[in-house]
This record gives structure tokens, C-alpha cells and sequence, in this order.
């Protein structure tokens, strides 16, 4: 015979959705010169995905986009810790992005198991030179939508966080004109697959991008999120976050900047 006790572990994880979400939902910061929206669907109530605006000296911005691997509470610690290196790091160094990346990468690889890694994409964007200056630590490449509706891709990836303890990032620089809009994402939105097993992809993305470039960065994630789900049939598999970042004139329309949404689709 053996006694059974049971724990009742609702209030600490109800918590830890209260922390995650508080990292997310801190108020949109002042830019000059962009307007920008996020959003961050989840799978489940504690998820791995995260992304972030930070304000730097002189005006400038960062923003961040990341993804941890695997699900629910180990990915959600994983990505608090990323999420917290890089605002660490980012306090120090912030308009240095191969610097903020090494550190985080640095201080994941001492504190995460061998086999657990993050993928984030972090840029500065400067409103004197409307030049954005990136560095990508494994994640997928975001789209950058010219107004005319060309597009090209913010390339440089390095290694994923936390893979090797020396890993070094390479910066790379793009030139924004008026009106350009930078779309990054996390692969839950561009893995998504159809009723028949086809992904949504990259060019579901651009497709929905280049066909509604005129909207404001809220509404273009809201159709591109309707999109995705459109394809799925509503069938979400993994999380899903995405930052629109585009180019103007003046103080910033921040429109849905800060947001954070923790829903199923069809919400």
C-alpha cells in the first residue's frame, strides 16, 4: 500500500501564463519615423515563441522575434530566458546586434540542455538613415516588402542560441525607403499545413503580404493570420508570431505595437 498525494500546481501555472504574458504586453515604446504591430499566437497556454520592441539612445529601435524549440513549459522557460538575456544584453549593447546575440547565445548555451535550442532575428533600425542593421541567430528570413510591391529577403542567419558556447553572428544591412515594410515570423506560421499536407510557406506569406500592402501593420497581420487559417481549415499545430515594421514619416502610429494575444484560431 502506498500514499498518494496530489499537488494542486493550477495556481503556479496560471502564474507562469501571467509572466509570459507580462513580457509581451509591457506598453509599445515611442519611434520615430516606423509603425509597427506583433502578434503572438499560441498553441497552448504556455508556449516558446516571443518578440519584443526595445527603445535605444539617439531614437532608434530594436525589435526582436524568437522561437524556442519544443512546446508548452520547457519551450516557455527556454524563451523567458532568451527574452530576458536579450533585454539584458541589449541594455548594454543594444544597437550592436552580432554583440546582443552572442551574449544571449552565450548565457543560453551555460543554461539550457545539450539538446534545446532558440532561433531569434534581432534588428535596429535607425529613423536619421532609415537603415535597419539585423542579425539572425537561425530563424527564418523575413520578407522585406518594397511599396511597389517587389520583395526581397533579410538574409544572414548564424547558428541557432545555445548550440555552441563561441558561436559569432555576422550583421547585415538594408537601406529602407518610405513606405518599405519588414515582416518577420516564426516557422509555426510558415509550416502550417492544408487539409492535403501542404505547407502555407513562405509564399503564403508573401503572397497575402503583397496583396494587401496598403493596410496598416494590424491590419495586414489580421489578414495574414485569416489567411493562414483559411489554408489550415483552423487547424493550428504549433505557435505562431509575427512582427510587421514599416517606414514613414513623423512620430510613430504604433497600431497594435505591444499586442499580445494568447488564442486559438478562429478567436
Amino acid at each position: 500500500m502506498s500514499d498518494t498525494i496530489v499537488v494542486d500546481v493550477s495556481q503556479d501555472w496560471e502564474t507562469a501564463c501571467d509572466v509570459q504574458q507580462g513580457f509581451m504586453q509591457h506598453p509599445a515604446p515611442a519611434a520615430e519615423g516606423v509603425s509597427y504591430s506583433a502578434r503572438c499566437r499560441q498553441l497552448r497556454a504556455l508556449g516558446g515563441d516571443c518578440y519584443d520592441f526595445i527603445p535605444l539612445p539617439q531614437s532608434r529601435l530594436a525589435f526582436a522575434i524568437g522561437d524556442a524549440s519544443g512546446k508548452s513549459l520547457p519551450a516557455a522557460l527556454m524563451i523567458a530566458n532568451v527574452q530576458s538575456s536579450m533585454r539584458t544584453a541589449a541594455h548594454f549593447a543594444g544597437e550592436s546586434p552580432e554583440v546582443v546575440l552572442g551574449a544571449v547565445n552565450r548565457q543560453l548555451h551555460r543554461s539550457s540542455l545539450s539538446d534545446r535550442f532558440a532561433t531569434l532575428f534581432y534588428g535596429v533600425f535607425d529613423p536619421a538613415t532609415r537603415i535597419l542593421r539585423y542579425a539572425s541567430a537561425g530563424h527564418p528570413r523575413p520578407i522585406l516588402l518594397m511599396r511597389d510591391g517587389s520583395v526581397a529577403w533579410l538574409d544572414n542567419a548564424g547558428f541557432p542560441l545555445g548550440l555552441f558556447t563561441d558561436t559569432t553572428y555576422d550583421v547585415g544591412s538594408v537601406q529602407l525607403e518610405l513606405g518599405d515594410t519588414v515582416i518577420a515570423y516564426t516557422d509555426g506560421v510558415i509550416e502550417l499545413v492544408g487539409p492535403l499536407g501542404e505547407e502555407w510557406g513562405v509564399d503564403g506569406v508573401r503572397k497575402a503580404a503583397v496583396e494587401n500592402r496598403e493596410r496598416c501593420p494590424d491590419d495586414l497581420i489580421d489578414t495574414i493570420f485569416a489567411g493562414l487559417d483559411q489554408h489550415s481549415h483552423g487547424r493550428q499545430t504549433d505557435d505562431a508570431t509575427m512582427i510587421v515594421f514599416r517606414t514613414h514619416l513623423g512620430r510613430n502610429a504604433v497600431s497594435g505595437g505591444g499586442l499580445y494575444k494568447s488564442e486559438q484560431p478562429g478567436e
